[in-house]
């Protein structure tokens, strides 16, 4: 089966710049996938948005679209107005001088039904009461949707979304990213988000693709990008991991690491541990890995994220970072614990 969008080997660089911004940068898209660009800042992620846009022109590489040329380095590019593309911008860029119906219907062309398709659009977040509105009597939230079912209208062939979620608070960013991705499926629109916010990836995507100065790092689904990251940086972008060599539990090469592990499995390897594959029990348990005192603690209400400064059987010393939850009461520094890997959940790494 063909892809719907293919990356081949894009390309940027900016006058001036030490490096590319972009650098053989490949990946490809089905019809109807969620896929989110993740980096941190100056990672390529909001250049390749704009290249894909049409809004920047690729110094070489290839963008194509259902089997149509978008871009082949400087030789074609396909203007943006003619890509018929919807763009959600990061500050939403609403029109302040229009309604609120008129800005839904700003990209649709003077036919019958532009009337239905507004108000549909209006009806399927709830706004269906503010067509007449002007963006300015609008909340963060309410704008969100507005600029969201104004890139919609057209029914785009490609949905591209900067940084979405980013203007929101917490609470109302968790409710408007699924909102957001129940919307697009049900629209039926292939979308490509970026932001540098790994749980909003987590959250909405079907795969993610990760961006590090310029390259690509890794592709794949958010369980597998969590759970087998292809590298530190990747492991450490998703949330807390702790990363111990092997011989600093002390365990010889003959032997299991962890109860249930053959030993030849994890020769050599490192083993990267994420807070929640860790269980904290009182000191004398028989199957810990290691011991550790407290010396720091965030709690989050539900759930408590516990610093240990450890030692294996070796005696060499590590840091490891534990989820403890439903617990009210909060360790004090320097309480002891002995650390147990929940079975099945260690990550090994050559």
């Amino acid at each position: 089966m063909s892809r719907f969008l293919q990356v081949n080997r894009i390309t940027r660089r900016f006058a001036g710049a030490d490096q590319a911004a972009l650098a053989d940068v490949s990946f490809d898209l089905n019809q109807r996938e969620f896929v989110t660009l993740v980096g941190a800042s100056g990672s390529g992620k909001t250049t390749l948005l704009r290249l894909l846009a049409g809004l920047e022109t690729p110094d070489a590489g290839e963008i194509n679209l259902e089997g149509e040329m978008l871009s082949r380095g400087k030789q074609v590019v396909v203007p943006p107005e003619q890509r018929n593309f919807g763009f959600v911008f990061q500050n939403h860029a609403l029109f302040p001088h229009l309604s609120v119906s008129a800005n839904v219907g700003f990209g649709l062309a003077k036919q019958e039904d532009k009337r239905q398709r507004i108000n549909e659009l209006l009806e399927l977040v709830g706004l269906e009461d503010m067509e007449n509105r002007f963006p300015h009597e609008l909340s963060g939230g309410e704008q969100q949707r507005i600029a969201l079912v104004r890139a919609l209208a057209p029914k785009p062939r490609l949905l591209l979304m900067d940084e979405p979620f980013s203007s929101l608070d917490k609470a109302l960013r968790h409710e408007l990213r699924g909102e957001t991705r129940r919307l697009i499926e049900q629209q039926g629109i292939t979308t490509i988000m970026v932001t540098h916010d790994t749980d909003d990836a987590l959250a909405v995507s079907d795969r993610i693709v990760v961006l590090k100065d310029g390259g690509v790092e890794q592709i794949g689904a958010p369980a597998d990008i969590y759970r087998t990251p292809a590298n530190r940086y990747v492991a450490s972008a998703f949330g807390a991991c702790s990363f111990l060599e092997r011989d600093a539990l002390g365990a010889r090469q003959e032997q299991p690491l962890i109860r249930g592990v053959e030993p030849s499995s994890v020769a050599q390897k490192e083993l990267w541990l994420r807070p929640e594959d860790l269980r904290l029990k009182a000191p004398g348990t028989d199957e810990a890995i290691a011991a550790g005192a407290v010396s720091e603690v965030f709690y989050h209400g539900s759930s408590q994220l516990i610093t240990l400064e450890c030692s294996g059987r070796s005696g060499k010393s590590f840091t490891l970072k534990a989820i403890r939850s439903g617990d009210k009461n909060v360790p004090e520094t320097g309480t002891r614990f002995d650390v147990v890997i929940r079975p099945g959940q260690a990550i090994f790494k050559m």
